[in-house]
């Protein structure tokens, strides 16, 4: 059957652009690569992504840039990255909050599920709870009975609404049955320095922010919500042995590209952050961060895939159940 000519034009066209992505692939890359940290210079994000991002370059033959795209919570950057071409040359440092709280807490014009093609898990980052060193409890159990005789009491420092300390706030009152005040600050240092201060009474911090105080002795650390003990506070209790079981919580760390990258590309970006967090000096220095980097067998596309519909299975209905919109 002889086609008509308009469509045998268009067939052929199609035809040609798919040859030319193909070989665009298999040469990649051929220009430097940009990854967009929707944070600002010098967080944990940016800390972790300048140091896997140097060692990627060695691997990828070409420099890779970090640009800083900040605010609404990271949904700014992530909407950049959303609307770049897929060839591999733009991609996102995503975060648990960028991922699963944003597009609950705001009205985003990407689909994080969707618009975004999964390249490699990196690594992720328990929280520790923490008191103020006046406190009335001595461990975890103790905290949580003080919350129970001091219904809407208790203050909880977050930084910010929709936050890491607030979503996991909200779990633990759902989890010990409490009922306590959020105050919002604009960052978790900040918030830190209240809770020191004695201005606050507890907060679910990461542990960037919660090691150097605790090592100091200036507030009580009631437990890690991990399943195993940190190398950075191994007298530190996991909640499990607290006495506070299942109640796990992660801000883990991602790389990102924008629905319809080659998969070719897709495989070469994650070898080369594969191999790049293999390196045991990398390992080490992130470790010290707070940044435990996850074993190699879960640093796939296909596990970070199946997280992100794990997570949000999870941590939706918690975060709608509560209204939390931000301001």
């Amino acid at each position: 059957m002889k086609l008509p000519r308009r469509k045998f034009l268009h067939l052929a066209a199609g035809a040609t652009a798919l040859v030319a992505r193909s070989a665009s692939a298999l040469d990649y890359p051929t220009r430097p690569i940009t990854i967009v940290v929707p944070f600002s210079v010098g967080g944990p994000v940016d800390t972790l992504t300048r140091i896997v991002a140097d060692r990627m370059r060695r691997f990828l033959g070409q420099s890779v840039v970090i640009e800083n795209l900040t605010g609404a919570a990271g949904s700014i950057g992530t909407g950049r990255v959303a609307r770049a071409a897929p060839d591999g040359y733009t991609l996102l440092a995503g975060i648990w909050s960028t991922s699963v709280v944003n597009p609950v807490v705001y009205a985003l014009p990407y689909d994080v599920i969707n618009d975004f093609a999964p390249v490699a898990l990196m690594a992720d980052n328990p929280q520790i709870i923490v008191g103020r060193k006046g406190l009335p409890a001595d461990d975890l159990k103790g905290l949580i009975a003080w919350l129970k005789a001091n219904p809407d009491t208790g203050l909880e420092g977050t930084a910010g609404v929709g936050s890491p300390q607030h979503v996991f706030g909200v779990f633990f009152e759902q989890a010990t049955d409490t009922r306590f005040q959020f105050v919002h600050y604009r960052g978790a240092a900040p918030a830190m320095q209240e809770l020191v201060a004695g201005r606050l009474d507890f907060i679910i911090s990461d542990q960037v922010t919660a090691l150097p105080q605790i090592s100091t002795g200036v507030v009580k650390a009631y437990a890690v919500t991990a399943k195993t003990r940190l190398a950075g506070a191994p007298d530190v209790p996991t909640v499990d042995e607290a006495g506070l079981p299942t109640f796990h919580t992660s801000v883990w760390n991602a790389i990102w590209a924008p629905k319809g990258t080659p998969q070719p590309v897709i495989a070469k970006l994650n070898s080369a952050i594969v191999e790049s967090l293999d390196d045991a000096a990398l390992r080490a220095r992130l470790d010290q961060l707070g940044q435990k980097v996850v074993p190699r067998e879960q640093q796939t596309p296909e596990v970070l895939a199946a997280l992100l519909k794990a997570e949000v299975a999870k941590w939706w209905p918690i975060i709608k159940a509560a209204s939390l919109k931000a301001e």
